[in-house]
């Protein structure tokens, strides 16, 4: 039997949608619109962070409160989130262990630039979650990534870096370089988006397609990078899983070049409970040299953490030892400040635990086979992609195997579409890609709700 041929969805249809749709959400939020015309006068773009201008709605969505799997926005509404924060709630919305200890601790202390005994509790539960001994904290992922690399480049006296084409590694600067989707061939350009980049970053930093080891090999070979810095699986140009083999190969290379591999685990930590790098251990019986985690780690509050091997660390002290007395460049003054440490460590040891996960993975498993079957009902040349309690549906018949695939089964317009009809319908999935995020307070019934807006959004799309 000949397959169904796949559907295609025209462009009129998709302008129809977001047009309606966009004048039913403006329709629907009147105080949202009113805050928005506020927040003009005092923040640039109007809003805090000017990525919160950057959602597929008319004007910002202004929240109200925000509790387990749900958010109330500002006119009354509720909403099943599936986007939690960009993975920042990742465990729900103000779990209620960590808002404990945010109120305990709120009449303790903030900031002493001094440890406190939670410290023991969160390095402990770190090194026994993801197998690395020695850990430091910052502030956010991208300052742990900035701290990780300038660690690498002291200890290895190499300077370059590499990373893959579609990589995500938050604001530090080293990684903003690309290939071109249309033409791989053509040498790494800085991102084109960049602002206010003075330095040519190419001097330093290379990139090749992810899943390309022989690119890999290729580049390695020279012996003059210090680190290769990665997710286990791309996250933010849609989703690139890892190869059969991929990064035990990756590991090898690194080790026969003497360069560093570093996981940034920040997003692929919906892995599992030890996150992709439990994966990799159990596997295939390897860690990473390092490994940056942040934005869920402490429960949504700013934290990030870096972790490093025996190895890696007799190293840095090494470097830090020889190097002259004076600011190193890595660190910031809220670094592990008292807050913090309370929080990591009780989301640790409460939260973010080995049952939370397996209902976590187990609900974004229907999920993702739901939205999957739906997508085959409907014909479209369309597919999931899973990782963990994270997912991703993309625009192309089978997942990417690279940044530069993942990135040309973009499409600003259905995205749009898509997105705001979930959204008027109660359903929030992450903006600039189409991530569905679940945290241990989803339910059957959300999961539910999700694909029955899903399945009459694909049947408007695609009926005759």
């Amino acid at each position: 039997m000949n397959e169904p041929h796949p559907k295609s969805i025209s462009p009129a249809r998709i302008q129809n949608m977001i047009a309606r749709e966009s004048e039913t959400f403006l329709s629907k939020h009147p105080k949202s619109i009113t805050l928005a015309e506020q927040t003009q006068h005092n923040f640039l773009f109007g809003v805090p962070l000017h990525w919160m201008a950057d959602w597929n709605t008319p004007v910002p969505l202004f929240v109200a409160r925000a509790q387990g799997a749900e958010f109330t926005c500002v006119d009354g509404h509720q909403f099943i989130d599936f986007c939690l924060g960009d993975t920042g709630a990742m465990f729900g919305h103000s779990p209620q262990a960590v808002a404990n200890a945010l109120k305990t601790q709120s009449e303790r202390g903030y900031t002493t630039m001094l440890p406190t005994a939670d410290a023991a509790t969160a390095g402990r539960a770190l090194s026994e979650r993801f197998g690395l001994p020695y850990w430091q904290m910052a502030t956010t992922a991208t300052d742990a990534n900035r701290f990780a690399l300038r660690w690498a480049r002291a200890i290895t006296g190499r300077k370059k870096l590499l990373v893959f084409n579609g990589c995500y590694h938050g604001t530090i600067d080293d990684v903003f370089v690309d290939l071109d989707a249309h033409d791989v061939s053509a040498p790494a350009t800085m991102r084109a988006s960049l602002l206010g980049q003075v330095y040519d970053l190419t001097q330093f930093s290379d990139v090749v397609e992810f899943n390309d080891i022989e690119a890999v090999k290729a580049k390695l070979a020279s012996n003059e990078f210090a680190c290769v810095l990665t997710e286990p699986a791309l996250t933010n140009c849609g989703m690139v899983l890892p190869a059969e083999g991929f990064l035990r190969e990756l590991r090898a290379v690194c080790n026969a070049t003497n360069t560093l591999l570093i996981f940034d685990e920040t997003h692929t930590i919906s892995a599992g409970y030890s996150g992709y790098t439990g994966i990799c251990y159990a596997q295939d019986g390897f860690l990473p040299d390092m490994i940056i985690a942040g934005k869920a780690i402490a429960g949504g509050i700013p934290c990030a953490v870096y972790g490093m091997s025996e190895t890696v660390a007799q190293r840095a002290r090494a470097a830090k030892e020889a190097a002259p007395a004076g600011h190193s460049g890595i660190g910031t003054t809220l670094s592990g400040n008292m807050l913090t440490m309370a929080l990591l460590a009780t989301n640790l040891n409460e939260v973010a635990t080995e049952s939370a996960f397996i209902t976590m993975i187990a609900r974004q498993t229907q999920l993702s086979e739901g939205m999957q079957s739906i997508i085959a009902h409907h014909q479209l040349p369309w597919n999931v992609t899973q990782l963990g309690a994270r997912s991703e549906f993309q625009f192309c018949p089978t997942s990417p195997r690279n940044g530069s695939e993942a990135e040309l089964a973009m499409d600003d317009g259905l995205e749009r579409a898509v997105h705001l009809h979930l959204l008027n319908r109660g359903i929030m999935i992450t903006p600039f890609h189409n991530m569905t995020l679940v945290c241990p307070d989803t339910s059957q019934a959300h999961i539910e709700q999700f694909l029955n807006a899903f399945e009459a959004c694909l049947a408007e799309l695609t009926s005759v």
